[in-house]
């Protein structure tokens, strides 16, 4: 009877304990910040990278945002961009403000147990000429996201410059430099990736700058895929 007794409070006790690992697993909620130019606006997020996370996490353990407009260059959302010489243009951040005006009141009074960031962006950037200050942009942005959660574990996930401009010089100056510029910043923090969009933007022999309707869906899951790589690797 002893010996019964005992082993039924061991398997008792070790239910409990499982349970309460278990638990202690599924706190907090994971939040994914989609922003950018216009690929990222076109992007049809809730149809191919939401349902991703949801699957991957339970519906009720995402939260997922996407604040994104075409035609803006990254000083709309970072704050202390500038020229490398002179005064202007002056930076105007009030896409990043309108990110957390979306995002605040969904995380309020929440655990976030990760937080990561998806930008695809940099094509005003090469067009007015300003590739020379958008590695140091880039950076100060990223930090910007983690001084406005009060947080150093961000993920960052970059959707690389596809290659409509590579062969537009005149028009897109310093399209191949901000193409390098993000690969070197995604590869230079362990919280760091990119992903290649080279082939979503073809058809019928034209290369253009939107991605393709019909490609979104393979974006969404190479985002998805960088994402939780990260996430998995940069866990505990």
């Amino acid at each position: 009877m002893k010996t019964r007794t005992t082993t039924l409070l061991i398997c008792v006790l070790t239910l409990m304990c499982s349970a309460f690992v278990s638990g202690q697993e599924e706190e907090g909620k994971h939040l994914f910040i989609l922003s950018g130019q216009v690929n990222m606006a076109l992007f049809d997020y809730e149809s191919f990278f939401t349902p991703l996370v949801e699957e991957e996490f339970g519906k009720d353990n995402v939260i997922v945002v996407r604040s994104a407009l075409g035609g803006q260059a990254i000083r709309r959302w970072y704050k202390d961009w500038k020229p490398l010489t002179g005064n202007e243009p002056k930076a105007q951040p009030a896409l990043f403000r309108a990110i957390f005006n979306e995002v605040n009141p969904l995380i309020k009074g929440q655990d976030l147990k990760t937080v990561t960031v998806i930008w695809m962006g940099g094509e005003t950037d090469a067009e007015e000429g300003f590739g020379n200050v958008y590695e140091r942009s880039l950076k100060g942005l990223f930090q910007q996201f983690r001084d406005q959660l009060k947080r150093e574990d961000i993920n960052v996930v970059i959707g690389r410059l596809n290659d409509f401009g590579s062969d537009k010089k005149k028009e897109y100056v310093d399209w191949d430099m901000i193409r390098d510029i993000q690969v070197k910043v995604a590869e230079s923090d362990d919280r760091y990736d990119w992903v290649d969009t080279d082939d979503l933007n073809d058809g019928r022999d034209e290369n253009v700058l939107k991605i393709r309707p019909h490609n979104y869906q393979t974006l969404g899951e190479r985002l998805f895929e960088k994402a939780i790589a990260l996430i998995e690797k940069n866990k505990g």
